[in-house]
């Protein structure tokens, strides 16, 4: 049944949008295609990640990330060769999906005339602005149009910093980078600025399934963005990457420091651990409790069946 509902979904997403009846794909739409996730959801039927969760993200590696997501099957979630507004600031958060197109008058008329009904108000690059909530990243692939392709300047930057208190990444362009380096604590991920306005773009969809470059990305999932490249994280796989992440620098840490001791060799930390080696590095870790990032029940689940 799961696979029938989300054949019907995918076969059907374009004509809905385009028939004038919705702008965003309804609740139960978004639970289809999260069909994974079993936690809490938001209104709109997007995942809930945990806060903690996206915060301990912070500090994963992006090719830690990227590693144990490919071991998963997900082979498409990273892009990279971004223009980062603030490159030494990190960024994790819930996605908010939207999706541009060159303007076709017939097609643009048809998304206005929609959101008119669902009482959406002002120019339609609002619009995902207007439902964003607190831990929200805006990301929108506008096909990478630069120049009249800027989707945002200062006030919508001040708007969707007060919002989701994140920032956006943006297949696409903004304007008026000085206007939005005055909003503290907002960054952006775009491909380029230009001065100009927006032009001969419209919106096509809010949270649908997006292409950001090499990625495919879709709403609820948790991001993890920084200098050098973003990872799109599916929502239930989000507590897997943290902690599988944060086991391996543990794992890492612990080696570095038994071989700065030389207690053991280099052939010994880079190889299959011995039992000795294990029950050391166990032992480590309760002697270290402010090394370990993940709670105590996490980290037996996590140890549970691993073979190392």
């Amino acid at each position: 049944m799961k696979k029938i509902t989300l054949i019907f979904l995918f076969f059907f997403t374009t004509i809905l949008l385009c028939s004038a009846q919705q702008v965003t794909l309804t609740p139960v739409q978004v639970k289809a295609l999260t069909a994974d996730w079993n936690g809490e959801r938001f209104e709109d039927g997007r995942p809930k990640v945990s806060d903690q969760l996206l915060t301990r993200l912070k500090a994963v590696h992006l090719e830690e990330a990227w590693g144990i997501l490919r071991n998963k099957g997900y082979q498409n979630q990273f892009e990279g060769d971004w223009m980062v507004q603030h490159q030494d600031s990190a960024m994790t958060g819930r996605v908010v999906t939207a999706q541009y197109m060159p303007l076709r008058p017939d097609v643009d008329k048809i998304m206005k005339e929609t959101g008119k009904s669902e009482k959406r108000i002002g120019a339609s690059n609002s619009w995902p602005i207007d439902i964003l909530k607190d831990g929200d990243v805006y990301v929108a692939d506008s096909y990478g149009k630069i120049a009249d392709g800027t989707l945002i300047g200062d006030n919508l930057g001040n708007a969707i910093y007060t919002k989701s208190h994140r920032g956006v990444i943006f297949y696409g362009s903004v304007r008026d980078l000085e206007g939005l380096d005055d909003i503290k604590g907002f960054n952006s991920w775009t491909k380029g600025n230009d001065p100009s306005y927006i032009q001969q773009m419209m919106l096509t969809g809010i949270n649908i399934p997006i292409r950001i470059g090499r990625a495919t990305v879709l709403p609820g999932d948790a991001v993890l963005a920084k200098k050098y490249g973003v990872v799109f994280i599916p929502a239930h796989l989000l507590e897997e990457v943290v902690v599988n992440a944060e086991f391996i620098a543990l794992k890492d840490g612990f080696g570095h420091q038994r071989l700065r001791e030389g207690k053991y060799t280099p052939g010994q930390i880079d190889t299959q651990w011995t039992e000795n080696i294990k029950k050391d590095f166990l032992q480590w870790i309760k002697d270290n409790p402010a090394k370990v990032p993940m709670s105590k029940q996490e980290l037996e689940k996590f140890m549970t069946g691993r073979t190392w």
